[in-house]
């Protein structure tokens, strides 16, 4: 076991503290960063059929023109990509360079990127499609950043008592970035709609695509520059943490000094103490025999929940196309002019986002310090899963004409146990289980095996769900909707087994987890396996 004496008086302020004002501006300033990231990442695809229109519109053709399969996956993937690419680097950097200075570029980066992203180049589908690429793949690099830095700046501020749920509450303002991008898109379509009147494609092809339709999906992309912009100052304010600057940067003074202003009491330096307990236990690499014996399979576990919960996650576009067009929320494409066509996609995602995507987080900041990461997590995989073999064994019955309502709370349910769960979860745990020294390289690398899934459950199985006998235009034969369903059902199972993998975390200090406050006797019998930690009784040390 830990023993008390051996922690630094300012780790164990911090462990310690009530809930202050402190707390609730990093959850508003790390928190924004994600409202950030979801407004740019899931925006564009409320703009893609507008792209379609504006761009590949054939008037001899009897419907609107829509982007090309290949161009499609580009214009959507390549943020993810961008992504996985940024959370692999920037959560390096953040244990390298320290969180505070890493956190102000990836900022940066996001704003720049997605002005630029709405200003691409020319007025030919090609240049402007890879100008648009070029500029979401770099905005993509710097949303990615925000994963890591986020998540270990959060959970190196907050108390052990309530960590979860501030770190759940950063990770919720995703769901009103979604619901954001919906509402920007709603007001924007609506304005240009009264401003710019246009008939249905089947009415008049030429007139139904305004001119100035080109403005709104760039405005739209553009405007994701807003909050970023608004919390760089604060983010500049903020102090780096007093976990990064004691054990990886090893300045008791410093650490001491910033955590003395921030909790507004007086802190002991105490520079021996922290000269041992570096000493004793804070040299192993993430490459090193140490690391893969003491937190090898929590890594396996992290990147592995993450992945399997991103594949069926993002894979829910198999679903919206069926759902928004059997219950007329969206029409064929021909009976709507190109401005009415993104009023109703956004219309319907911003519902999805409402009633399905937002409650599942606040159910999770509610309930995560209360029952544990452990049960929410084996919860909502195992929900995921019902709900999946719900939508899957009786697929034809969900899509013939009456049953339509029934198959939209079974898609909803589906998300809200991905929300109050492993999709909450994933993002959490990684943040709070590896030493300080690597905490934010580790969580980098499990984002990214997330980011890897999202990009598998996104493309991959928009391939393979097309109908083996009419698939779309552009696409070959796959397997099928229902069948696609059921491989995610078996993801969902996976990802409930993987969970054993990872250790509770509630209600213990970062050290405790990390085995930083503990000799290396004691570290080797608390991590004698994943199996180990246990997860019924997951009180404090």
């Amino acid at each position: 076991m830990a023993r008390q004496e051996q922690h630094l008086q300012v780790l164990s302020a911090l462990d310690a503290a009530k809930t202050q004002w402190y707390h609730f501006t990093a959850i508003v300033v790390a928190g924004m960063g994600f409202f950030t990231d979801a407004y740019d990442l899931f925006c564009i695809s409320l703009v893609t059929k507008l792209l379609g229109r504006i761009y590949y519109t054939d008037l001899t053709k009897e419907n609107p023109g829509s982007l090309p399969p290949n161009v499609a996956a580009a214009v959507n993937g390549v943020a993810f990509c961008g992504t996985l690419a940024g959370q692999l680097f920037f959560g390096w950097l953040g244990d390298k360079l320290g969180r505070k200075s890493v956190y102000g570029m990836t900022l940066l980066m996001m704003v720049i990127c997605s002005v630029a992203s709405g200003l691409s180049f020319s007025s030919t589908p090609t240049s402007v499609m890879a100008t648009l690429c070029f500029f979401r793949f770099w905005l993509g690099f710097g949303i990615g950043g925000d994963y890591p830095l986020s998540a270990t700046i959060m959970s190196e501020y907050a108390n052990k008592k309530t960590r979860g749920a501030f770190i759940a509450a950063v990770f919720a303002m995703q769901g009103f970035g979604i619901l954001a991008g919906g509402i920007v898109t709603l007001i924007i379509s609506s304005a240009f709609r009264a401003g710019y009147p246009a008939p249905a494609y089947q009415d008049d092809r030429a007139a139904s695509t305004v001119r100035q339709a080109d403005y709104v999906w760039r405005i739209i992309l553009m405007l994701g520059a807003a909050p970023a912009l608004l919390t760089y100052y604060w983010r500049m304010k903020m102090p780096e943490t007093a976990r990064y600057t004691a054990l990886v940067a090893k300045n008791a003074k410093q650490a001491a000094s910033d955590m003395s202003r921030v909790l507004q009491v007086e802190i002991q330096e105490e520079p021996e103490k922290l000269e041992e307990m570096v000493s004793r236990n804070n040299t192993f690499g993430l490459f090193s025999r140490q690391f893969a014996r003491r937190h090898g399979l929590h890594l396996v576990g992290t990147a592995t929940t993450w992945f399997l919960l991103d594949i069926a996650f993002y894979s829910q576009n198999l679903f919206q196309k069926d759902i928004f067009t059997s219950i007329n929320w969206i029409p064929k494409a021909k009976t709507m002019s190109a401005l009415e066509e993104v009023f109703r996609i956004s219309r319907a995602q911003t519902l999805i986002a409402l009633c399905g995507t937002v409650p599942g987080y606040w159910f999770t900041v509610a309930l995560i310090d209360v029952v544990g990461r452990f049960a929410i997590q084996l919860l909502g995989f195992f929900m995921m899963t019902v709900f999946m073999l719900g939508l899957a064994v009786p697929y034809h019955h969900w899509t013939t004409k009456g049953n339509h309502i029934g198959f939209v709370v079974m898609y909803a349910f589906t998300f809200f146990f991905a929300n109050f769960g492993p999709n909450s979860t994933t993002f959490i745990v990684p943040a709070e289980i590896f030493p300080a020294r690597l905490r934010s390289t580790c969580h980098g690398i499990s984002a990214a095996a997330g980011k890897a899934g999202a990009i598998v459950g996104s493309f991959g199985f928009l391939y393979a769900a097309q109908d083996p006998h009419k698939p779309d235009a552009g696409y070959k034969p796959g397997i099928g909707v229902r069948n696609s369903l059921f491989v995610l059902a078996g993801c969902n199972l996976l990802g409930f087994i993987c969970t054993f993998l990872v250790p509770e975390s509630k209600g213990k200090s970062l050290e405790e987890m990390s085995g930083e406050a503990e000799e290396d006797d004691e570290v080797e019998m608390a991590a004698g396996g994943p199996w180990a930690p246990s997860w019924g009784h997951s009180g404090s040390c």
